[in-house]
């Protein structure tokens, strides 16, 4: 019917007007988004849009600000956005979505999750911009933190050495202060980075606030100012306590402070502005600002921040209390979820490493049954060449049992032989022992001979001598011409030895060859006895002894 109705206004021209809008860019400590906004929408109904957008539902923390010339501005609710001469606006206006107002204690009134991450978000920007003062131990805590909100866990095997190299993790100054390597930095971080296990991100950006919200200058909106009188330069602090004092050069610690329950009014005309102390015996404290826009803010942010201190101070509303509630079901909720999911973890990890033993314990067992099954392959090698050795030894067995039976005929055979070579052997010593005795006889006759042969020579001798006096005398009878008959008878007489004297030579000569004979026949004899040794020692049988020249006399005729 609606479609109906539309399409009949479409073509009778009566199209609904649409509403001038124009682009805005929102910023967020982790997004950008852009909205398309009517011209009538007031600063709450951006906001709104915005905090819808994001979730958040803790709205009296934040605010759009955006930059107007030198400084900057807060958007506010009530009024609507201004064109200039009734242009339109082309390029998107940018408004950065921040917290303007700083809780006292982040665990107590930091309520929903979303909240409390955009003010670590927020709170961690300015610490590494240095606009929040930090002590090096502190920041290298803080960045622990921070790391454990971003990776979770720190596991040895996941993080490894350089996860961190393109994480801001430190304020510039810190790191200019120290003569360490990146490297150096994040071994630190990691060694308290560890210590946070356990920790869900919700709570590790929880703790990062709780150690950032002691620093000096955590929440504190900065602003110079003079004071009157003196014309001197000093800073204004506004934080959720109340105001600060500050030397232009300092910070961080304060030279007056007026906390917020200590304060009955503030007001402000032109330039000047009055504190007036709830005690009317102090002074009221009077200071000056040159720019009208900063004397807004600062209004803006005194109001604000007192009517926070006021409001804690009171009974939370229904909306606080449902979402105080809601949260803490939500953090119960959470709890047990990451107890499920840590007794998971720890069974999914405990799983793991039985999957991991099992894998193990398979991977022993496959390589038992590899070196079992190897083994008794060379087993089987093994059997089988023990067969084929111990069929080997039965060959030799056989065949030694064989050489045993050859040995023990040759041993008897020996035997045999030996007891005919002892008897072989006395004989053949009884034979020797005659030998000897026949060359002793022998000796002995040839020495006998040898002396015969001597006397025969000298007889011989004897013999020559009277032949040559016979010779000589008959040479001297002739010379004298003895007679006839003496002559005769001289011959004879030489006749006489010259016969005797060649009988002797003939015996002689018998003689030598005789002892010549004995001689070679006692060599061979010796001979003989030394070859019938050798042969009974190498197991030959005895031979009969060699005896050369038998033919040869052995007696000696008497001259």
């Amino acid at each position: 019917i609606f479609e109906g109705i539309a399409s009949k206004m479409s073509i009778l021209g009566l199209k609904k007007k649409q509403p001038k809008t124009f682009k805005v860019k929102v910023i967020t400590m982790d997004a950008e988004m852009e909205f398309s906004c009517e011209v009538k929408w007031k600063g709450k109904d951006l906001f709104d849009l915005v905090c819808r957008t994001v979730g958040l539902r803790e709205t009296w923390f934040f605010g759009l600000r955006y930059t107007v010339k030198d400084t900057y501005a807060w958007l506010k609710t009530e009024k609507r956005r201004k064109q200039d001469n009734g242009k339109k606006y082309y390029s998107p206006i940018t408004f950065h979505f921040l917290a303007k107002f700083f809780p006292e204690k982040v665990e107590e009134e930091l309520v929903q999750e979303i909240t409390q991450h955009l003010f670590f978000l927020q709170v961690k920007k300015q610490i590494l911009d240095e606009e929040i003062f930090c002590s090096p131990e502190a920041s290298v805590l803080l960045a622990s933190y921070a790391v454990q909100a971003k990776y979770g866990d720190y596991e040895p095997n996941f993080h490894k050495p350089g996860f961190l190299a393109q994480d801001e993790l430190l304020p510039k100054r810190v790191l200019m202060q120290y003569q360490m390597t990146a490297d150096m930095w994040e071994e630190k971080i990691t060694a308290w980075y560890a210590e946070h296990r356990g920790i869900a991100r919700d709570e590790a950006e929880m703790d990062y606030l709780k150690i950032a919200q002691d620093l000096d200058m955590y929440g504190v909106s900065y602003f110079a100012i003079t004071q009157n009188k003196r014309d001197t330069d000093l800073l204004l602090g506004v934080d959720a306590q109340g105001l600060h004092i500050y030397s232009p050069n300092s910070k961080l610690n304060p030279n007056k402070s007026f906390p917020w329950s200590g304060i009955r009014n503030i007001s402000y005309s032109e330039k000047e502005f009055t504190i007036k102390p709830l005690d009317k015996k102090k002074d009221v404290f009077k200071f000056y600002s040159s720019q009208l826009r900063v004397n807004k803010l600062i209004l803006q942010l005194c109001i604000g921040n007192h009517d926070l201190f006021m409001r804690r101070r009171k009974v939370d509303s229904i909306e606080v209390q449902q979402m105080k509630s809601q949260a803490k079901e939500e953090k119960a909720r959470k709890k047990v979820e990451r107890q499920i999911l840590a007794r998971e973890k720890q069974m999914r990890e405990e799983a793991e490493r039985a999957k991991e033993e099992m894998e193990r314990r398979l991977f022993q067992l496959q390589d038992e049954a590899r070196l079992a099954n190897e083994a008794l392959l060379r087993s089987e090698e093994t059997a089988d060449l023990l067969a084929e050795k111990a069929q080997i030894a039965e060959e030799e067995a056989k065949l030694l049992a064989h050489k045993a039976a050859e040995a023990e005929q040759e041993r008897q055979r020996i035997e045999a032989t030996a007891l005919k070579t002892k008897e072989e052997k006395r004989l053949m010593e009884q034979k020797m022992r005659e030998a000897e005795q026949l060359a002793v006889k022998l000796v002995e006759q040839s020495e006998r001979r040898s002396k015969e042969a001597d006397h025969l020579k000298q007889d011989l001798t004897e013999a020559k001598d009277a032949e040559r006096r016979a010779k000589q005398k008959l040479l001297e009878i002739t010379k004298t011409s003895y007679p006839v008959q003496k002559t005769i008878t001289l011959t004879n007489k030489s006749y006489s030895y010259v016969e005797k004297s060649k009988h002797l030579q003939d015996q002689l000569k018998e003689l030598k060859s005789e002892i010549e004979s004995l001689k070679l026949e006692e060599q061979q004899q010796q001979q003989a006895g030394v070859y019938s040794l050798r042969n009974e020692a190498r197991g030959y049988p005895p031979e009969q002894p060699y005896m050369p020249h038998s033919n040869v006399r052995t007696t000696l005729h008497a001259p």
